[in-house]
C-alpha cells in the first residue's frame, strides 16, 4: 500500500523488478538489472557468460537473441565489438540500459543485420513457464537458425537434453555445469571449435574456476574389478559422452561399460568419492539385512542402470541404526547389484 502511494501507477513495475533483481541475485553480477520473469529465467548465469566469452576474445560478436543482455555484459571489454538484437522491444530497451557498452538494435535473428560477425544465439525454450524440448519449437526455430547463417561463425546456446546427433553437426558440442549442475549446452560452428575436438564437459565452480575435458584425449581404461572407491562424473561429463576420457585421465575404470559410475584405488582432487564397503547382488531384502548389520540409520541411495525408485525404496528399507552410509544401486554386466559406501569420503 505504501509502494502504491508513493508511486502510483508504476509502483506494479517497481515491486516486480525488486522481487526479479531478488532472484538475480548470485546468477547475474551486479544489481542493475531491468528484467522480465522469462528473461531471467533463461538468462545465462555470469560465470558461464564470462566462461563463453573466453572464447570470443577480440573478435567482433553480434548476440542475435540478447534478450537484456546477460550475454551482452560478459562480451563488453572481452570481445573487439559487442552489437546485440532482438525482436522484443521491451527487452532490446532493457538490454541497452542493463549494457550500457554494447550497441542495441531491434531486429529479428532469421534476417542477418550484420557481416563479419561472430553469430552468438540463445533460441527462446520457454512459452508460457513451459519448456520447448523440440528444436524446431524454439523460437527462433534451431534449424532455420543454423540455416540462416550457414557458413559462418556461430555459436548457440541450447537445453543440454536436446538430441544434438540429429541435427548432423558439424562442429563442437559444449556440455557445461555449474557447481555440479548441468546448465546448458553451446553448439559452436567449426571455425570456433577446439582443434580435433567435437565433445567438451566443462565444469565451472561458482568463482568461475574450474576444469575442462575433450575428446581429444585418450579413452583406453582397463577391464578391472571394482576398486576401493566409487566416483560419479560430473553431470557435464555424462551427458557429453567424456566418462571414459574422465577415466583415463584419472586412472579410473567403469564397473560396467554401459554405465558412467567408475571406480578406482583413489579419487581426483576435489571430487567425492564413495569407499565401497560391501558389494553385493541386489536385492531388497539383502540390502536391508546388510544396511541392518551395518548400524545403517540413514541412506543416500544413488541408482544408474537398475529400475529402482530411492523414495520408494527408502522407507521400505527401515533403517534404525546410527550411522550414515551411501548405497549405489547399478548394474554390472547382467546382474543387478549393490554397493554399501561409506558417503562422502575423500582420498
Amino acid at each position: 500500500g505504501r509502494v502504491r502511494a508513493r508511486f502510483g501507477d508504476r509502483s506494479g513495475a517497481l515491486v516486480e523488478t525488486v522481487l526479479l533483481r531478488r532472484r538475480a541475485d548470485g546468477k547475474l553480477a551486479g544489481r542493475h538489472w531491468l528484467l522480465t520473469d522469462d528473461a531471467l529465467q533463461q538468462a545465462t548465469p555470469t560465470v558461464v557468460a564470462r566462461h563463453r566469452a573466453t572464447r570470443l576474445v577480440d573478435r567482433d560478436v553480434h548476440d542475435v537473441t540478447c534478450s537484456v543482455g546477460a550475454d551482452l555484459s560478459a562480451l563488453v571489454g572481452v570481445a573487439r565489438v559487442v552489437l546485440g538484437s532482438d525482436l522484443d522491444p521491451v527487452r532490446t530497451a532493457m538490454a541497452a540500459r542493463n549494457v550500457p557498452g554494447a550497441t542495441v538494435i531491434r531486429a529479428d535473428a532469421l534476417m542477418p543485420c550484420s557481416r563479419g560477425t561472430v553469430v552468438l544465439a540463445d533460441p527462446a525454450r520457454r512459452s508460457g513457464g513451459k519448456r520447448r524440448h523440440d528444436p524446431a519449437a524454439l523460437m527462433p526455430p534451431l534449424p532455420d537458425l543454423l540455416d540462416v547463417y550457414a557458413g559462418r561463425d556461430i555459436a548457440v546456446k541450447c537445453a543440454p537434453g536436446l538430441d544434438y546427433d540429429k541435427l548432423a553437426w558439424d562442429g563442437e558440442v559444449e556440455i557445461v555445469s555449474l557447481s555440479g549442475g548441468v546448465r546448458e549446452a553451446c553448439l559452436w560452428s567449426r571455425g570456433l571449435a577446439g582443434s580435433g575436438v567435437r565433445r567438451r564437459a566443462t565444469v565451472l565452480d561458482a568463482d568461475g574456476g574450474g576444469w575442462e575435458i575433450t575428446d581429444a584425449e585418450p579413452d583406453d581404461i582397463p577391464e578391472r574389478e571394482p576398486g576401493e572407491w566409487i566416483v560419479d562424473p560430473d553431470g557435464a561429463v555424462v551427458r557429453a559422452g567424456l566418462v571414459r576420457h574422465y577415466a583415463a585421465r584419472h586412472g579410473l575404470w567403469q564397473l560396467d561399460p554401459r554405465i558412467a559410475y567408475l571406480t578406482g584405488d583413489t579419487v581426483p582432487d576435489g571430487v567425492r568419492g564413495f569407499r565401497i564397503l560391501v558389494q553385493l547382488k541386489y536385492s531388497e531384502k539383502a540390502l536391508k539385512q546388510e544396511l541392518a548389520r551395518l548400524d545403517c540409520g540413514v541412506a543416500e541411495i544413488l541408482v544408474r542402470g537398475v529400475d529402482v525408485d530411492p523414495a520408494v525404496l527408502r522407507p521400505r528399507l527401515k533403517l534404525r541404526g546410527n550411522r550414515s552410509l551411501s548405497v549405489v544401486l547399478t548394474r554390472v554386466g547382467r546382474t543387478p547389484t549393490a554397493f554399501v559406501c561409506e558417503p562422502g569420503a575423500r582420498a
